[in-house]
Parts: structure tokens; C-alpha cells; sequence
């Protein structure tokens, strides 16, 4: 899809990736972009840089996807669509129908306002998670549905819409599947990568890091900001429709993750390790080379550089720190 010249919606926008993908469209020849956010979790401090560009703004009635007639008045006149909005993964655990709410009628809602307003492109923000624990090295994008989580439910239910969508009514569009995303903006809700900000909290009280079991757990961690590239790839790109990994395609664990924050921090502090708590995947590595070959994306920031860069954004904005770890008790 050529973008230049093109409005876009982006659903979610006020959030980590959100946000992100939103400064990364601004990057672009666009006319225009829309943030499209109920701010149950995005904040407006994460758009403070976007907002100074005039082609971009929050969408002024409103910005939940379960209310379908402000919806469709959103989507008129858009050409693109990016769709992030969703209940995260503990939300999904303890709330199991208000993830059916949002996640899956809630992407109903956005799937059926696309071909309402001849949208031309979608890109819908899957995970990993419908993968669930891997049964390979490496997870290519046809590795078996392991799922055993609503969340990861909710968004094979999407895949699935969206692939029902594309055949009958021919939207457009792929799905990204995350790996663990990280940076800066993020939050402590992340089930797998809120142990960085619990982390840095610990070393700055000068308490050991904690981490529970005997820190194998593995996963395949990628900066927000190559997430973002990777929805502006794919929403460029010309694939009608398909599945696609967004990692780097290497493991780490937890204890090498918690080593390398000491590292970074000059901490000589140990690891403190803790009997193992609720723990929905172990060991999840995705293969990159499906999304570098159709849609022209490759990750450009190793794990040490972007722990670098969530440091350097928690010590320039504590306060905003303050309010997240507020935000996480609730």
C-alpha cells in the first residue's frame, strides 16, 4: 500500500507500541494520523511528541472499540488501519468475559467498520501468545496453536475473524504476531516484561533482583521502536493477507536478562532466586525471516542497547514511573 498522502487510524495509539507506531507513521509522507484510544492503559504523556505535529491528533468523540457508531464515524475518509487495542494478558486471566468483550467483539467491531469504509490495508496486532510454550527451537508461523490462555484465546479468535474478513469481503491485511516487547513508555502490566521494571526498582533500593524459579524461562525480547517499524512495513507492504512473526529471533533467559541489567547498571548485586509463581510460558522464540522476506522488516536494536534506552527514559521520567507503579497495584 503507497501511503503517501494517506489518513490512518491508528487503534490503540496512546499506548507502549501504540505510540510508537504512531511516531513512526509521522515519519512517513502521510496526510494525516488519528489516535483512536480509550486510555484504559495508553496515557497522554506517551503522545506528547507525536501531538506537536500538526498532521497528527486524538480522536476528539471518543475511542472505545465496543462502541461501534463512534467507531464507524472514526473510520470515515481512513485508508489505513492500525489495530492494537486489547485487554492484556493477566486483564484476560482474571476477567475472561470482558476479554470476549474486547478483544474479540471488540475486533469484530473494527474487522466490520473496515469494510464498512473500504479501508484498504489493516495491520492487527496479534502475539506470540497464541504459539504458547514452544514445541520447537525456533517458532515458525506455522508452529501448532499451544495456547492454553484466554488471552492468547482472544487473539487466535482475531486471526481467525480477520482471515474470515479477508476471504469473504477481501480486506486487506496481515497480523503481527509480537514476541516480548520492551522500552521505553513501558509499564509494569507486561506478564513477562514488567520483571525489567521490577528489576530496576530493586537495584535502586539497593535490594537484590529477584527472579523466580531458577531463571531458563526464555523468550525473545525486541525494542518497541522496531515494533513499530514493523507495523509501518507491513501496512507498506503488499501482502493481501498472512501471519507474521515480529522478534529478533534470539533467546534469552531470565537470569542472562537480569545479569545484563546488573551489568548495565554497574550493580554488583546477586540474584535473589524465589520458588516459581504463576507462570503461563516458559520457553518462546520466534523466527524473523517470513517478516524480513514479505515485508521488509528487520529488528535494528540488540537487547543491551535497548535496556540501555529503557534506563535512560525510566531516570529522565520518574514521576511518570511513580504513576505506573501505581497504575500496576490496581
Amino acid at each position: 500500500m503507497d501511503i503517501k498522502g494517506a489518513k490512518i487510524l491508528v487503534i490503540g495509539g496512546a499506548g507502549l507500541i501504540g505510540s510508537h507506531v504512531v511516531e513512526e507513521l509521522l515519519k512517513e509522507d502521510i496526510k494525516e494520523v488519528i489516535i483512536y484510544d480509550n486510555f484504559c492503559r495508553g496515557t497522554a504523556e506517551n503522545l506528547e511528541e507525536a501531538l506537536k505535529d500538526p498532521r497528527c491528533r486524538i480522536y476528539e468523540i471518543g475511542g472505545d472499540i465496543l462502541q461501534t457508531d463512534i467507531l464507524d464515524s472514526a473510520m470515515k475518509g481512513i485508508d489505513g488501519v492500525v489495530h492494537l487495542a486489547a485487554l492484556w494478558l493477566l486483564q484476560c486471566y482474571e476477567y475472561p468475559r470482558a476479554a470476549f468483550d474486547v478483544n474479540i467483539r471488540g475486533t469484530f467491531n473494527v474487522l466490520e467498520a473496515c469494510v464498512a469504509h473500504k479501508v484498504k490495508r489493516l495491520i492487527y496486532s496479534s502475539s506470540a501468545s497464541v504459539y504458547g510454550d514452544s514445541l520447537t527451537d525456533v517458532i515458525r508461523e506455522d508452529h501448532p496453536y499451544n495456547n492454553w490462555t484466554f488471552y492468547g484465546a482472544t487473539k487466535i479468535a482475531g486471526e481467525h475473524m480477520f482471515k474470515a474478513f479477508h476471504k469473504r469481503y477481501g480486506l486487506e491485511g496481515v497480523a503481527l504476531r509480537y514476541m516480548n516487547v520492551y522500552g521505553a513508555r513501558q509499564d509494569y502490566k507486561g506478564a513477562y516484561i514488567a520483571v525489567m521494571m521490577k528489576i530496576l526498582d530493586n537495584i535502586d533500593k539497593g535490594l537484590p533482583p529477584v527472579v523466580y524459579g531458577d531463571g531458563s524461562q526464555s523468550y525473545d525480547f525486541i525494542y518497541v521502536s522496531d515494533v513499530a517499524r514493523a507495523n509501518v512495513c507491513a501496512l507498506k507492504s503488499d501482502v493481501p493477507f498472512g501471519f507474521y512473526n515480529v522478534g529478533r529471533g534470539i533467546k534469552t533467559s531470565i537470569k542472562e536478562l537480569t545479569e545484563m541489567i546488573l551489568k548495565i547498571t554497574g550493580s554488583d548485586l546477586q540474584i535473589q532466586y524465589e520458588p516459581a509463581g504463576l507462570t503461563f510460558v516458559t520457553n518462546r522464540v520466534g523466527d524473523p525471516v517470513a517478516a524480513e522476506r514479505d515485508l521488509g522488516f528487520t529488528w535494528s536494536v540488540d537487547l543491551e542497547e535497548g535496556l540501555r534506552r529503557l534506563i535512560e527514559w525510566r531516570k529522565k521520567n520518574m514521576d511518570a514511573v511513580e504513576q505506573r507503579r501505581k497504575k500496576a497495584r490496581f
